[in-house]
């Protein structure tokens, strides 16, 4: 199940102005990008558990964006927590970005990839929920994989 058809029109509305000439839109999704480290989610758990009296449980998870693959580029736009598209806020030039082949994760119910840029050190976490998990596969396999 990929994305609904309002909000893909939605982002489709706000990257239309942003695209070059001959530029086309290939896959519009939603996605988790970059991580959480482990002592962060911790942290917070314990941090609203001492203030809840252990009444509530609090996670922390990758912020959600949602992305635009076009033939030239890869947007990413504020997910706003999966309501309305907001600002763009990364814009990689599709070129000099490869990714790691798709796995699945959590018992199957994501997907996650990793790109690289060329010239900059580390990857970007690429985590798609049950709900764009398809995305994730035509996502990764689209771009060059990652040597």
């Amino acid at each position: 199940m990929a994305l609904n058809a309002r909000r893909a029109r939605q982002l489709l509305e706000i990257s239309a102005p942003l695209l070059l000439q001959g530029e086309q839109v290939e896959l519009t999704s939603l996605a988790g990008i970059g991580t959480v480290s482990v002592r962060k989610q911790a942290l917070t758990a314990a941090v609203v558990g001492a203030l809840s009296a252990g009444t509530v449980m609090a996670t922390v998870t990758p912020r959600p964006m949602y992305l635009v693959l076009t033939n030239q580029r890869i947007l990413f736009f504020d997910g706003n927590r999966g309501g309305k598209p907001g600002k763009l806020l990364m814009n990689l030039p599709r070129p000099y970005v490869t990714a790691s082949a798709p796995k699945k994760t959590f018992l199957g119910l994501k997907v996650v990839t990793h790109l690289t840029v060329e010239g900059q050190e580390g990857a970007l976490k690429v985590d798609f929920p049950v709900q764009t998990r398809t995305d994730g596969h035509r996502f990764a396999t689209a771009l060059p994989v990652t040597r």
